[in-house]
């Protein structure tokens, strides 16, 4: 059995939660056991109702060693420095693979990464740390992610899609086979890219990218 800490006690916290009540419900996964929520807002953990209680806050919270924790904060802003602190402070980070993803046997994903319902993982794709993959998206084959992006629900990536680190990925947005995504950019709802893209852009249907 695995026991968990949630990092987060929001919107993205709650659906997490219900990806491991179905995880338990299937008799051939691991049981995870969570023991609880960390937020530095307690009513957005009051908002959700949750079974589990409230440990308190994000920042006065003492990393435990006898468990993991599930980073389920969506904003890349905080994201990414949060976590971080949490690996300086000894902490054991943990992803989640949700029973209904499909997953080639030749894709490469890093333990810390969130896949969540009806996503696909093709063959020979390769997905660095803390990345997190929404609902029915579809990574095509060869393509390689790296660290800190979150994918949007129904997402298309084609075939060797490079993207780089720290990216939010937009719902229901697309590439053609062979762009590249470099870092720390924002591609809006809906996007489909035809062409590369560098650092620190906000990419949106219509319009040029801009800088960030």
């Amino acid at each position: 059995m695995k026991r968990l800490i949630i990092i987060g006690a929001g919107g993205h916290a709650a659906e997490l939660r219900d990806y491991i009540r179905t995880n338990n419900q299937n008799s051939e996964c691991e049981v995870i056991e969570v023991l609880g929520f960390i937020d530095d807002d307690q009513r957005v953990y009051q908002h959700y109702d949750f079974d589990e209680p409230f440990l308190g806050s994000i920042k006065d919270h003492v990393v435990r060693k006898d468990c993991h924790y599930l980073m389920a904060i969506a904003n890349l802003k905080y994201r990414r420095p949060i976590i971080e602190e949490f690996i300086r402070n000894g902490a054991n980070l943990t992803g989640f693979i949700h029973p209904t993803a499909i997953i080639s046997p030749s894709a490469r994903i890093h333990p810390t990464v969130v896949v969540s319902h009806n996503a696909s993982v093709g063959p020979k794709v390769r997905i660095g740390r803390f990345n997190m993959l929404n609902s029915r998206c579809t990574i095509g084959h060869d393509t390689q992610i790296g660290d800190f992006n979150f994918i949007s629900p129904q997402v298309a990536l084609s075939g060797n899609t490079k993207i780089g680190n720290g990216n939010l990925i937009g719902t229901n947005s697309a590439t053609i086979p062979g762009v590249t995504i470099g870092d720390n950019n924002v591609v809006g709802a809906g996007t489909v890219l035809f062409r590369d893209i560098d650092n620190n852009k906000t990419v949106v249907p219509g319009t040029k990218p801009r800088t960030l």
